[in-house]
């Protein structure tokens, strides 16, 4: 494999300098050259998986990259079962993402500068998964985190868009610096950078009570990149982007860095009961704290921001109780049904000049029905319905939860019924009911173009059909995905033991599992469909559990208050007086004393060439006077 697989994250670079340098004059072809540099790679991917199906791993180096003294960084890539699964995700739904682009963004004034920033998100991402060591893990790091900042703020003439990617970007600094803590604790401790040395001597780093640190600051990291509490903070408002870069960040690349990290470092993790504990604990307080939020938010497209921020916390739930596998099952599946979600958001906003308040929606579906019909396909996956991807994967998480701890199993029971509430009050207000559309815009609605409906339809059918792969033994499965996965979590599963449950008990999990979903549904159908509960009364009889929730918990107030005003005023007062005062008083003090000493020497500079020629002959006395002397 190493011949070719080089091309895989270098191809999407190459169209990212081509239009780059070259948009201004190939505009819209812009568009062709992004999805065809993606879909070759996506190509290269389905080669490679076939390779590794086969049993072929490839773990090597290309080229020296960085060499200082004793430290020598190498350009290596590692294609194993986990990096091909994230690269076939990678491509995979970011070529549907680029060819809906294509539709979403014609006309954009800067639609080559849109897919060359595009490209260069899912050639960071694949530096991301494919590098065998940590600097070019850092660096895929660094460079997805920079490709969101430019683009949630790619329509930075507009206020909001310039705030939300400074947000985004100073919010993922916090992370990253714990992050860079941690890979520079891991080189000083072992004086490796490189996975399999580094996992080959994790001996080392227990001895040296270094383990849970370097854990633990990693994990720092993987809370800002994957939207956790508390540095969630920054995702919902980066819907403020193009939807189509909302659907990458949130289906594809970004927020998916911190779950394939610790998943990548099971080595690390599972030696350390305290971390995956942590793990846990914020995983399971996201998931049900980001789904409150959902409740009732009107925007379409921040309620399936914070349904992103409570999923990721379902897949961090797996991997901190050691089922990886079932962690990255939830990612793969969470990619189709999300992916698919945020780009039928797309087509809602497309047909309603941009509306985004549910609000002024309702009944959509006859009007756009390709779009309506995709989107509930999402909805029923994410809601855990089944046989949908999303019942499968969050099943298996929720089971090895109640293995680990029958409370981590409530709440994540708990978000379950959450997450088809909202989910459900989301596609009712959206295509069902009355319309509540604005009259100069209802006789506008219309279907969204085929580049952009048929990206929904694939999409459709692996929400629908992608979690076939992982059906357990219970239900007749042999769980395919977990066994692929197998030889990457070997390591730490020597270190893990589950304990196995009945299959009464397996059943009844999950019937409740489902149970929960069809409660969620059927409770938003009472309220937003047949009208049984008033959602009006509901919010007036809990006005102030509404207006909290409606308010995120004033998070961004307290957090405005006690970090962001006193960093603001300390700013103030360093420059103020550190740099006014102390900095540029000490410069110009050193001015005024040239301009001191200089007082006196200038008084002999008259201008008068009588005046020097005198200068010359007193002083030709002087020395003559003092040799004659002496």
């Amino acid at each position: 494999m190493g011949s070719f697989i080089w091309l895989i994250p270098v191809i999407p670079l190459m169209g990212a300098l081509i239009n780059g340098i070259f948009g201004r004059w190939i505009k819209e072809k812009a568009g062709v050259i992004a999805n065809l540099t993606v879909f070759s790679s996506f190509v290269l991917s389905i080669i490679a998986f076939t390779r590794v199906l086969q049993g072929e791993i490839f773990n090597g180096d290309y080229f020296s990259w960085i060499k200082a003294g004793s430290f020598e960084a190498t350009f290596g890539l590692q294609v194993d079962q986990l990096s091909i699964v994230m690269m076939l995700v990678v491509t995979g739904v970011g070529f549907l993402i680029h060819l809906y682009s294509i539709g979403y963004m014609h006309g954009d004034p800067g639609v080559a500068r849109y897919f060359s920033y595009l490209n260069l998100f899912i050639f960071s991402m694949l530096m991301l998964v494919m590098g065998n060591n940590l600097l070019l893990l850092y660096l895929g790091w660094e460079g997805v985190g920079l490709c969101s900042y430019l683009l949630i703020g790619f329509w930075y003439e507009k206020e909001s868009a310039a705030k939300a990617g400074f947000k985004a970007f100073i919010t993922n600094r916090v992370g990253d610096f714990g992050f860079a803590l941690g890979i520079m604790l891991i080189f000083t401790t072992l004086g490796t950078i490189n996975y399999s040395e580094i996992f080959s001597q994790t001996d080392k780093l227990v001895s040296a009570g270094v383990l849970t640190a370097s854990a633990l600051l990693l994990f720092l990291g993987a809370t800002g990149k994957s939207a956790q509490f508390p540095l969630y903070i920054w995702l919902p408002d980066a819907m403020e982007g193009p939807t189509p870069v909302s659907a990458l960040i949130h289906a594809a690349t970004m927020v998916t860095a911190g779950v394939y990290m610790v998943a990548r470092f099971n080595p690390l993790f599972s030696l350390s009961p305290e971390t995956m504990m942590v793990v846990v604990i914020i995983g399971t307080f996201t998931a049900l704290f980001a789904a409150t939020m959902a409740l009732v938010n009107k925007d379409i497209k921040r309620v399936l921001a914070y349904s992103t921020i409570s999923q990721l916390g379902y897949m961090f739930i797996g991997v901190g109780v050691g089922a990886y596998a079932a962690g990255i099952f939830h990612l793969m599946t969470h990619a189709f049904f999300k992916a698919l979600l945020f780009l039928g958001a797309g087509s809602v906003m497309h047909a309603l000049a941009n509306e985004t308040n549910i609000d002024k929606m309702g009944a959509l579906y006859p009007k756009i029905k390709t779009t309506a019909i995709t989107f509930i396909v999402a909805w029923l996956a994410i809601s855990g319905i089944p046989p949908l991807s999303g019942f499968f994967s969050k099943d298996e998480i929720l089971a090895k939860a109640f293995a680990y701890s029958p409370w981590v199993w409530g709440f994540g029971v708990a978000g379950a019924l959450l997450t088809a509430f909202y989910m459900s009050r989301l596609v009712f207000l959206t295509f069902f009911g009355k319309s509540r559309v604005a009259h100069e815009v209802e006789h506008h609605i219309h279907e969204s173009p085929k580049v952009m409906t048929i990206p929904l339809m694939l999409l459709a059918i692996l929400a629908l059909i992608g979690g076939w792969v992982g059906i357990p033994q219970i239900l007749g499965g042999s769980n395919h995905f977990e066994h692929f996965l197998a030889p990457v979590f070997a390591q730490a599963q020597s270190h893990l033991h589950f304990s196995h449950p009945s299959h009464t008990t397996e059943y009844l999990l999950m019937g409740m599992s489902v149970l929960a979903a069809v409660a969620g549904i059927s409770l938003a159908y009472l309220m937003y469909v047949k009208g049984s509960i008033d959602p009006l009364k509901v919010g007036q009889r809990f006005a102030g559990v509404y207006r909290l929730l409606y308010n995120k918990y004033y998070v961004d107030e307290i957090l405005n208050s006690l970090v962001y005003q006193p960093l603001w005023q300390a700013s103030l007062w360093l420059w103020k007086f550190f740099d006014n005062v102390i900095i540029d008083g000490f410069v110009n003090m050193t001015g005024k004393l040239m301009l001191l000493l200089s007082f006196f020497t200038r008084r002999i500079q008259t201008g008068y060439v009588q005046n020097y020629a005198a200068f010359i002959i007193l002083g030709a006395i002087i020395i003559l006077a003092y040799y004659l002397l002496m």
